[in-house]
């Protein structure tokens, strides 16, 4: 599909049809990104999306451990009482 760019200001912008938004799953928020000489417009995927699930399946399967043994500080060992 050919379209043109117009004119936004000192920008220029690119009009989306609606089909094509739909198609694309876009929402008001959008990735942009240039690959290869072409412009990238991709939909976005909230911060941290799936880390529960992952965080599930570690525990599922006995993984969800500290990665470094915990290490004592000066305020574990003078400091803080029970």
């Amino acid at each position: 599909m050919k379209t043109r760019l117009v004119r936004i200001g000192n920008s220029r912008g690119v009009r989306l049809p609606k089909a094509i938004i739909v198609q694309a799953g876009l929402t008001d928020q959008v990735e942009l990104a240039v690959r290869d000489g072409a412009i990238v417009i991709a939909s976005t995927t909230p911060a941290r999306s799936g880390w529960a699930d992952a965080a599930r399946r570690m525990r599922q399967h006995d993984d969800d451990r500290l990665v470094d043994p915990p290490v004592p500080t000066r305020f574990d060992e003078e400091e803080w009482e029970w």
